[in-house]
Formats: C-alpha cells, sequence, structure tokens
C-alpha cells in the first residue's frame, strides 16, 4: 500500500469492496452486532448520501466510513451515527483516522452538530479513533444486544462540532 490515500465520495460500483470490508468487520466480533451484509439498497436507504466515503490506493478500497441519521424526528436533523471500517490488510495505516477526520469534516459542512458512536468495550482500536477525533465518552449502554447469543455491553461516544449549533 502507498502513503498516498484518496478519500473519495463513495458510489454504488464500491459496494462490492466496501461489503467484503463490512464482512471482515462483521466477522472480528467487534464491529457491529449486525451477522449479515446487507444489500447496496438497504444500505443506501439507511446512510446519509451526502456523508458516505471510501479511502482507497491505486483504485483498490482499503475502508469506508458513513453517517446514518439517529432519528426521523426534526429535531434530530443535525445528529447522525458514525460507522468506520477499515480493511485487516491496512490496520495500523491510519486510515480510520483519516477516515474519520474527513467525514467530521464532510458532516460539519452538512449542518450536522452531533456525530455519535456506539462502540463494543473490546474494540480498543475503535475507541481510541474517537477520542484522538475528539469524541468523548457519555455513558454505557449494558447487555443492550446479543452477538451469537452472547450479551454484549456498548459504550457512547458523542462529538460536538465547534462550528456547527453552537
Amino acid at each position: 500500500m502507498n502513503s498516498e490515500i484518496l478519500i473519495s465520495e463513495m458510489q454504488e460500483d464500491n459496494w462490492l469492496e466496501v461489503s467484503r470490508i463490512y464482512k471482515e468487520g462483521i466477522e472480528t466480533g467487534l464491529a457491529t452486532f449486525e451477522t449479515e451484509i446487507p444489500t447496496w439498497n438497504s444500505w443506501d436507504k439507511s446512510h446519509l448520501k451526502e456523508c458516505r466515503f471510501v479511502a482507497s490506493d491505486h483504485n483498490k478500497i482499503f475502508g469506508w466510513a458513513a453517517l446514518s441519521p439517529v432519528s426521523s424526528r426534526c429535531v434530530y436533523g443535525g445528529v447522525a451515527e458514525v460507522s468506520v471500517y477499515v480493511s485487516k490488510h491496512a490496520w495500523g495505516n491510519k486510515i480510520g483516522e483519516k477516515l474519520l477526520l474527513h467525514l467530521i469534516e464532510k458532516s460539519e459542512k452538512n449542518g450536522y452538530w452531533t456525530l455519535q458512536s456506539g462502540i463494543l468495550p473490546d474494540n480498543k482500536a475503535s475507541i481510541e479513533l474517537h477520542k484522538k477525533a475528539g469524541f468523548r465518552k457519555i455513558g454505557y449502554r449494558e447487555r443492550i444486544g446479543q452477538l451469537d447469543g452472547v450479551w454484549k455491553d456498548n459504550i457512547l461516544f458523542e462529538r460536538r462540532s465547534g462550528i456547527v449549533g453552537c
């Protein structure tokens, strides 16, 4: 992998590689409560079109990031949930950091004042990534969901914009 990582808008034709990376995340048991990859149409409907990106090097995608709305209520229109996934072949190359910082910048340009993440406690890399990007721990949800029949906790992180909604 070259050090020239390009962050660009995710396109539908990126889905094959994006879903492969998503599958890797699912298989770790650390990234999500999801156990199956959604179809493009399902994923597309549940994520904000203005804030979805891929990180690539020479047309090979190594990671992706996207926002999804937290509620359909208008009062939460500036609040979104963060997803960041990096291929296991690119761990340790700061791709997650580049994606998350880009996502933050674009979210603010699109009027989002709060970003939130729910992270499984064993996902130490994601916790550190979010802290480094200015997220703070705001809560802890005990036994909030099951993964492979085992109850899991979830740590809630939040980042308030210093530009939007001040």
